[in-house]
Formats: C-alpha cells, sequence, structure tokens
C-alpha cells in the first residue's frame, strides 16, 4: 500500500496542474473501472506480502488474472493510468475513490470478525443427555 502511495506522489509531483500532457486514449478505461482495477491490485499485493508463495503453489499470475476479469490488455491499462496520471485532480479523484473502497472493505471485515466473536463469546456448551443405558 506504501508503494501505491509513494508512487502517487511521484506521480503528482512529476506531472503538471492541469496541462494534458498526455492525450486521451481511443481506448480509455472508464473511472469506474480504473478502481476496480486498482482495488483488486491492491488486494492481490497485501496477499503477496502477507504470504508471497500463495500465487506461485496456486499458478496465479496476478496481472493476467486482472486482464482477463476487466477484459483489457496490458498496453489499455498502461495508457489509462499514464493519461490518468497526467491530469493530477483526476487521479487524485480516483485514488480517493479507492482509499474509501479499501477503508469501507476493512471496516466490513474487522464488522465481520467483531460479529463472530460475539456469537463465540455468548454461545453456552450444550450439555449432551449422557445415556445410562450401555
Amino acid at each position: 500500500m506504501k508503494r501505491v502511495l509513494y508512487l502517487c506522489l511521484f506521480l503528482f509531483l512529476t506531472a503538471g496542474c492541469n496541462q494534458k500532457v498526455i492525450e486521451k486514449p481511443e481506448d480509455l478505461i472508464a473511472k469506474d473501472k480504473m478502481v476496480d482495477i486498482l482495488f483488486d491490485l491492491a488486494i492481490i499485493n497485501a496477499g503477496k506480502a502477507i504470504d508471497p508463495n500463495v500465487m506461485k503453489e496456486n499458478q496465479i499470475e496476478p496481472m493476467s488474472y486482472i486482464y482477463t476479469k476487466y477484459e483489457i490488455d496490458s498496453a489499455q491499462f498502461v495508457k489509462s493510468d499514464l493519461y490518468y496520471a497526467s491530469i493530477p485532480q483526476e487521479y487524485e479523484t480516483i485514488y480517493k475513490a479507492l482509499e474509501e473502497r479499501l477503508e469501507e472493505e476493512k471496516t466490513r471485515l474487522e464488522g465481520g470478525k467483531q460479529k463472530e466473536q460475539d456469537t463465540t463469546a455468548n454461545k453456552k456448551p450444550i450439555k449432551l443427555p449422557v445415556n445410562s443405558m450401555e
């Protein structure tokens, strides 16, 4: 996650404020879809950070998975990412939406853990009747 933030910071500092440095690609990925792609990449990167061997063991190539899932190719992704990076306000809105979505997912998962802990703590052991006819 820190890498993504550093990349964003670097791109914000190097890109012009409102200048269009790069022409809009014909096959530009929509902002919503870009947020979805970056969300999945963040989850994949987090998974790789926790256990780097999981992807190898399950023979998953992260970028191929993303390209297939969103029906895009690497050139389209790179062109779209560069285009949005060349317009800092657009890029910022994408990353703010991504950050909100990651926070929502974190809250949802933490809420699920809390509910699970609450239900486990409230369960009383069940006493089974002892069969005395043995």
